[in-house]
């Protein structure tokens, strides 16, 4: 299962042999190195492996007491980022994981954190349709009823206005369209979340697919 942590840098486009136009989300991914391993039969009781991303890309932090004695062995570390695998045994500490370890047109789930939004209204987080513009609505992007007369208050979870943004969010099954070990960077085609320098998580599926459509060859018919 290959993993690693990256930088969102900017969209862009790919052409590929076919000559069919990729848009791409351009990330720095440089190389990750194992911190820790945990196991079920250890005390952590599940499968994971713990990266420390450098400072180049999760940015300068004042780590604790612990997480510097933790963070002896790896230097220049700025963040640590943990990834749940099913084969966390196979890693080592120490390890370094970069983006060779991904093939073109491999499939990945992006992880990142979605762009604060502010204050908004029901429509705009949660799609409400909103009601009619016309005869008597003055309030047209209103919620609507919250509850009923009993239990004479508002149930909790309810659908309102409210802070948006800020969330995990996970896009599946994107496709890389091409790898560059040398400068780290890699192009997921289509958008990912996030804004831009945000961090992403990106976990393969271990899925690998054809990029773009595929070259229909015309064979030339014969003169008689």
């Amino acid at each position: 299962m290959n993993f690693i942590v990256g930088k969102k840098l900017n969209m862009s486009q790919h052409f590929l042999e076919s000559g069919e136009v990729v848009p791409v989300t351009v990330i720095k991914a440089s190389p990750v190195q194992v911190v820790q391993i945990k196991s079920k039969t250890g005390k952590d009781k599940y499968e994971a492996v713990q990266v420390g991303v450098k400072s180049a890309i999760a940015g300068t932090r004042n780590h604790s007491k612990a997480v510097t004695g933790h963070l002896k062995t790896a230097k220049g570390v700025g963040k640590l980022v943990e990834f749940t695998v099913p084969d966390a045994g196979k890693f080592e500490i120490g390890q370094a994981l970069d983006v060779s370890s991904f093939q073109v047109g491999e499939l990945v789930n992006v992880v990142g954190t979605m762009k604060g939004r502010g204050f908004a209204g029901a429509m705009k987080r949660h799609g409400f349709a909103g009601f009619p513009a016309s005869h008597g609505h003055d309030r047209p992007r209103s919620v609507g009823s919250i509850g009923q007369r009993f239990p004479q208050h508002v149930r909790k979870g309810m659908r309102m206005a409210g802070h948006m943004g800020t969330t995990q969010v996970t896009v599946k099954n994107l496709q890389v369209v091409s790898v560059d070990k040398a400068k780290g960077l890699m192009a997921i085609k289509g958008a990912v979340p996030g804004f831009r320098n945000g961090l992403l998580k990106i976990v393969s599926t271990g899925t690998i697919k054809p990029v773009g459509k595929p070259v229909e060859v015309k064979e030339e018919k014969k003169k008689k």
